[in-house]
């Protein structure tokens, strides 16, 4: 009974999906050039982080890991400002709203990708090749390879 209930189910589900599953014409997708800054421009991102300083850089592996899992990614980090010591905790802390994003959530497949993403909003960039420590401080990379 077990099994003639998972069937119908799977065929229910499979009928569903073929539904909402259709094949899309690539009649519909359009190429568009973008101008440097032109999405920035339009995407409510204030005007004083328009020009922000970006840092395009391919992270080191993980020292303890044999893992490939950050090879050949590509992230972009804004320069931070605005940092005080919190008086209470002592925790450092910022009121820069782009000081943790690009840690998180901007990651790309390719050098090409990232420029191309800084160049779409605006900011200025510098690209560090072969990192595996770095120092960020003026738009300058310091560089120490093992």
């Amino acid at each position: 009974m077990a099994l003639r209930a998972t069937q119908s189910t799977g065929r229910i589900a499979a009928a569903a999906l073929r539904r909402v599953a259709r094949p899309f014409s690539t009649d519909a997708v359009v190429e568009s050039d973008y101008k440097r800054g032109e999405i920035g421009k339009v995407s409510g991102i204030p005007e004083e982080h328009l020009s922000r300083k970006v840092i395009i850089y391919s992270p080191a592996r993980t020292a303890t890991q044999q893992g490939s899992g950050k090879l050949g990614k590509w992230k972009i980090n804004f320069l931070s400002t605005l940092k005080w010591e919190n008086p209470l905790m002592g925790w450092t802390s910022t009121g820069d709203p782009y000081a943790n994003v690009g840690d998180s959530a901007l990651s790309f497949d390719s050098e090409d990708a990232a420029k191309s993403f800084a160049e779409r909003h605006g900011w200025d960039y510098t690209v560090c090749f072969f990192v595996s420590f770095f120092v960020i401080s003026n738009l300058s990379c310091f560089f120490i390879f093992f």
